[in-house]
C-alpha cells in the first residue's frame, strides 16, 4: 500500500508539468510513416499474399493438371490412370498444402528466436522460390510428383509467413494503430485470392498451354520483398528484449516512428521487460502450463478454430454450383465469382480503416454473428432453389454477404488478437498454438466437408451457423476489448477469470517502475508514467 500511495499521491503535480510532453509523445507516433508502410506491405507481399494466392489459384487449372496427370502416367506406363486414382492424386496435391502449413507452424518459435522477426521472413523467400520451381517446371519434367511436393513446400512457405509476419507487424506499429498495420496481413490474403482468380480467367494464364505459369507466378512477390524488405528495420521489441541491442532498436524506432528522440519507447520497453515473468523465450509446454495465461491460450485456441471452421472455406465449393443452377452459362460463370474475391478485397480494408475506432471485440463478435445469420438465410434458400426461378440470385447474395461477414473480423483480427494477448517472451510460443490449431482445422474442412455435404446436402451450413454462435457467444462473455491497451492492461483483464490476484508480480514490478520514474523526473528528467508496453 505504501508503494501504492507514493505512486499515487504526487499524480496530480506530476500531470501538470508533463501534460504537454505526454501530448506530443502520443501525437507523434500515431503519424504513419513511409518506413512502417514499407515494412507492413512488403513484409506482406511475400507472406500473406502468396498465402491468399495459393488458395484460389489451383481451382482454375483443376482440369489441366488432372489430364496433365492421366498424359504422364499413360507415357510411364502405358495405360490411362483410373478415375480414382486421379481424384486421389489431386486430394493429395491439394490437402498437402495444409500438412506443409502445420510443420511451418512447428518451426516458427525456433526461427523467429535465431534469426528474428525479419530475419525469418526474408529466408521464407526461399521455400516460395524453390516451390515455384517445382510447381512451375513438373510439366516439362513430366514428373507430377514435383507439383505435390512443390505444394507442400508452399505450404511450410505459409505456415511460418502466418506466424512470423502479424508477430512482426505487431511489433513494429505504435500502439495507436496496432490494429490497423496488423490487418495487412488480412488485406493481402484476399488481395492474394483475388489475384489468384484474375489470373486464372482464360485471357490470362486460366488455359492449358498456359497453366504453369499461373504457378511461376509465385516467384515474383517473393523476390519483391527479398528487393525491400533487407533495407527496412527489424523488430525494435526483438532487439531490445531478446538481442540487448539497444543501438539497432533505437535506430528502429527512429525510422518507425519517424522522430528522432525514443528515449521514453527504449525506457519503457526495458520497463516491459523488467516486469516479465520470464527472462528467456518460453515454450510451448511452459505456456500451457502457466495459470496466469490460461484464459488467453484458450481465447486463441477458440477463435483461431473458428476462424477456419466457420465455414468460408466451404462456401466456395458451392458458389460455382449455384452460379450454374441460376441459368448462367459456364463460360460467364469464373467472371461472376471474381465478385467475391473483390468483396473479400473491399471487406478487408474497410476493416482495417475502422479497427482502431470500433474495436476488436465488436468486429469479432459482429463478423461470427452475422455470418451464423446469412448461414441460415443461405440454407432456406438452398431448399427452395429448384421452385423458385429468382431463389438462385439471393442465395448468391448471402453467399457475397457470409464472405463480407468473414472479412469484416472474423479473417483477419485472430492473427491480430493473438500478438496482442501475450508479452514478449511468450509470443513465439503462442503463435505456434495458434498456427498448429489454424492448419489442422483447415485440414479438417477439407478432409470432411465432402462427406458433410454428402450426407447433410444444402443442410451442410447449419454445422457452420452454430461453429459461428459458440465463437460469438464465448467471445462476448470472454474476451476484452484489446484496443489501445498496454500489455498490462489486458493481462489484468484476465487475471480475474485466470483467478490471479492483482498483486502478482507484474502489478508489482509496474507500480515499482513507476515510482522509479517519478523519482527521474524529480531528478529532472521528465517523463510520463511509464507503462508496461511502449507506445509500440
Amino acid at each position: 500500500m505504501e508503494m501504492r500511495e507514493q505512486t499515487e499521491d504526487p499524480e496530480p503535480n506530476n500531470m501538470e508539468n508533463t501534460e504537454p510532453d505526454h501530448k506530443t509523445s502520443t501525437e507523434k507516433p500515431q503519424r504513419i510513416t513511409a518506413c512502417l508502410v514499407n515494412a507492413a506491405f512488403f513484409g506482406a507481399l511475400g507472406s500473406s499474399y502468396l498465402y491468399g494466392y495459393n488458395l484460389s489459384v489451383v481451382n482454375a487449372p483443376a482440369l489441366y493438371i488432372k489430364t496433365f496427370y492421366n498424359k504422364t502416367w499413360m507415357e510411364r506406363y502405358g495405360e490411362p490412370i483410373g478415375a480414382d486414382l486421379v481424384t486421389m492424386l489431386w486430394s493429395i496435391t491439394v490437402s498437402i498444402f495444409a500438412i506443409g502449413g502445420l510443420l511451418g507452424a512447428l518451426c516458427v518459435t525456433l526461427l523467429t528466436k535465431l534469426i528474428g522477426r525479419k530475419g525469418t521472413l526474408l529466408l521464407n523467400n526461399v521455400f516460395a522460390v524453390i516451390a515455384a520451381l517445382l510447381l512451375a517446371l513438373g510439366e516439362k519434367a513430366r514428373s507430377f510428383e514435383m507439383l505435390i511436393i512443390g505444394r507442400f513446400v508452399m505450404g511450410v512457405d505459409s505456415g511460418i509467413a502466418l506466424s512470423a509476419l502479424p508477430m512482426y507487424l505487431g511489433e513494429i506499429s505504435p500502439r495507436h494503430m496496432r490494429g490497423s498495420i496488423g490487418q495487412f496481413n488480412s488485406i493481402l490474403i484476399c488481395l492474394g485470392v483475388f489475384t489468384g482468380q484474375v489470373l486464372g480467367l482464360p485471357e490470362f494464364l486460366g488455359q492449358e498451354s498456359r497453366w504453369n505459369f499461373l504457378f511461376a507466378f509465385l516467384a515474383l512477390p517473393a523476390l519483391l520483398q527479398l528487393c525491400v524488405l533487407p533495407f527496412l528495420p527489424e523488430s525494435p521489441r526483438f532487439l531490445l528484449m531478446e538481442r540487448r541491442d539497444e543501438a539497432g532498436a533505437e535506430k528502429a524506432f527512429r525510422a518507425f516512428l519517424g522522430k528522432k528522440d525514443v528515449s521514453k519507447e527504449l525506457e519503457e520497453v526495458h520497463a516491459e521487460s523488467r516486469a516479465q515473468n520470464t527472462l528467456h523465450m518460453a515454450s510451448v509446454t511452459e505456456l500451457l502450463l502457466n495459470p496466469a495465461l490460461r484464459w488467453q491460450v484458450i481465447t486463441v485456441v477458440v477463435t483461431m478454430a473458428c476462424y477456419q471452421l466457420c465455414g468460408l472455406n466451404a462456401i466456395w465449393y458451392y458458389t460455382n454450383g449455384i452460379l450454374r443452377d441460376s441459368g448462367f452459362a459456364e463460360n460467364v460463370i469464373p467472371y461472376i465469382v471474381l465478385s467475391t474475391g473483390g468483396i473479400e478485397t473491399l471487406a478487408a480494408i474497410v476493416s482495417g480503416l475502422v479497427i482502431e475506432r470500433i474495436g476488436r471485440r465488436p468486429l469479432l463478435i459482429f463478423g461470427f454473428s452475422a455470418m451464423a445469420f446469412f448461414f441460415g438465410l443461405l440454407t432456406v434458400f438452398l431448399n427452395f432453389q429448384d421452385q423458385y426461378s429468382w431463389m438462385p440470385y439471393l442465395s448468391f447474395t448471402c453467399i457475397l454477404a457470409v464472405i463480407a461477414s468473414f472479412c469484416s473480423g472474423p479473417g483477419g483480427i485472430p492473427f491480430v488478437l493473438t500478438g496482442e494477448l501475450f508479452e514478449q517472451s511468450y509470443r513465439p510460443a503462442a503463435f505456434m498454438i495458434a498456427g498448429i490449431v489454424n492448419w489442422v482445422a483447415n485440414f479438417a474442412v477439407g478432409l470432411l466437408f465432402p462427406f458433410m455435404q454428402e450426407s447433410l446436402q444444402t443442410y451442410a451450413f447449419l454445422v457452420f451457423l452454430v461453429v459461428c454462435v459458440l465463437g460469438a457467444v464465448y467471445l462476448y462473455f470472454i474476451l476484452p476489448e484489446t484496443k489501445n491497451k498496454t500489455f498490462v492492461d489486458i493481462s489484468q483483464s484476465f487475471a480475474k477469470i485466470n483467478k490471479v490476484p492483482l498483486g502478482d508480480k507484474e502489478i508489482e514490478n509496474e507500480l515499482a517502475i513507476k515510482a522509479g520514474s517519478k523519482e527521474m523526473e524529480e531528478n529532472g528528467k521528465v517523463m510520463s508514467d511509464v507503462e508496461m508496453e511502449s507506445s509500440l
